[in-house]
């Protein structure tokens, strides 16, 4: 009998436990948060991919439009930055470019890596472009 309570007084225990933790991990506003702010700098770089690259018409695959024929697209924080790859074409016709931004803690781009070689000039103009062969 003492046996049988134990057990129950066990259950119970576990349950509000789990309760308790489901609770906070449900209305824990962090993740929330945190994937505005992953949005917002995935929107940044494509605008400043956009600008800095001159093209009036591009079809870009990243995090919030990604497209696993074309490849992999991440977003993680590098230092008080971020990183954000993905892959860019110039049209129907053109075949996919990767690149990597990274952005400073103001979401403003610092360094530009493109497998392009049509911006061989202009990574030579701007130091913050870097074109892979």
């Amino acid at each position: 009998m003492n046996h049988r309570v134990g057990q129950w007084i066990f259950g119970i225990g576990v349950g509000l436990l789990v309760a308790v933790l489901a609770y906070r991990w449900v209305t824990d506003p962090s993740p929330r948060n945190e994937r505005q702010l992953e949005h917002s700098v995935i929107e940044t770089a494509r605008t400043q991919l956009r600008t800095v690259l001159a093209i009036a018409e591009i079809d870009v695959v990243d995090p919030l439009a990604p497209d696993r024929e074309v490849g992999k697209t991440y977003i993680h924080r590098a230092g008080d930055g971020w990183q954000v790859s993905g892959y860019y074409r110039r049209g129907e016709v053109d075949s996919w470019h990767p690149f990597l931004m990274t952005l400073d803690a103001s979401h403003t781009m610092s360094h530009l890596r493109i497998r392009d070689r049509a911006f061989i000039e202009e990574a030579a103009s701007n130091p913050a472009i870097e074109v892979l062969p």
